[in-house]
């Protein structure tokens, strides 16, 4: 079986009107995209909580529209257009998608990730590039982590940079459990993961078992319940973002064992300075590294001096 792809390239403003209405008069399913992806005024589309983009949609948007094959394609465009009273029917252009084996076709787009000097992110249907290495076995999933956000890539960079052989680690806003798995793997005596998410948990304690690591997970509810309720760890990491990051400053802080290490990345770098000052009061923080205007911020409880960022 085939189908027809509509395509319109339309101002932000409208883009998702059309693209509820393009769903209302027929079409199978919408999309919409950066008109100008792959070109240097492509930009990205992102926000922190409380902060996000009031519209999903870029200043040049191009919206994707599936539909049967022997639809009206041009009706129903000029359906959706009327719905939203747009001045004018929408140029529009077609695509032919022909049958294939979608779930071939998304596992190729997802291979093998190398990251820092000994550490594969791979997925279940490829071979480990390096059986000697240290090798996550791990799916694309609705829960974050997967490697390949700069954000993840640097903490664990700085977990394997700084192991933690027979020590306590939490990963504060685990996703997938990527860093508590690192983690583990490379020696940590007791590792336990909190996400806010009940899917991530569930996802993190499947990633786990698949990987053959003793993690536990938990909400943070049950967490405070649990037998770590009143715990430090020897060192703490969290992948999340600046905003929350910054108001749980005390909370994590908290969580550092004396002598012990605090990890924070979601940050942008622009944002560093306001995080580290927020968390000025308990730990001194300081650039470890960044990446695609990312950083890693790190400190030590403890230590009245700012880290060194990590050798270029």
């Amino acid at each position: 079986m085939s189908w027809t792809e509509i395509v319109i390239e339309i101002a932000r403003d409208h883009a998702e009107a059309l693209s509820d209405a393009l769903m209302e008069v027929g079409a199978l399913s919408v999309s919409v995209e950066d008109a100008d992806e792959g070109t240097d005024a492509e930009r990205p589309l992102f926000g922190e909580p409380g902060m996000e983009p009031k519209e999903a949609a870029w200043e040049h948007s191009r919206v994707v529209a599936l539909t049967e094959q022997d639809a009206d394609q041009a009706a129903i465009v000029a359906a959706a257009a009327g719905q939203i009273k747009l001045a004018a029917v929408p140029k529009f252009t077609l695509r032919k998608v022909e049958e294939q084996d979608w779930v071939r076709l998304t596992q190729s787009q997802f291979a093998p990730i190398h990251i820092g000097k000994n550490i594969w992110v791979v997925p279940s249907w490829h071979e480990a590039p390096d059986p000697d290495a240290l090798i996550l076995e791990l799916d694309p999933g609705l829960a974050f982590g997967t490697g390949s956000h700069p954000t993840t890539r640097l903490c664990m960079e700085w977990l394997e940079a700084h192991p933690a052989p027979g020590k306590t680690v939490l990963d504060y806003g685990c996703g997938s459990g990527i860093l508590a798995m690192v983690a583990k793997k490379l020696g940590a005596q007791q590792v336990a993961g909190v996400d806010i998410d009940p899917q991530a948990i569930e996802s993190a304690r499947d990633n786990s078992v698949r990987n053959q690591c003793e993690v536990e997970y938990f909400l943070p509810d049950t967490f405070a319940q649990s037998a770590y309720a009143n715990q430090r760890f020897d060192a703490v990491v969290a992948n999340i973002l600046s905003s929350p990051l910054k108001l749980m400053a005390p909370m994590l802080s908290g969580r550092v064992a004396e002598g012990g290490t605090l990890t924070l990345s979601g940050v942008l770098a622009r944002q560093a300075e306001e995080v580290a000052a927020a968390y000025a009061p308990f730990i001194k923080l300081g650039v470890w590294a960044e990446q695609d205007g990312w950083v890693a911020l790190h400190g030590r409880l403890g230590s009245d001096t700012v880290p060194p960022a990590r050798d270029a």
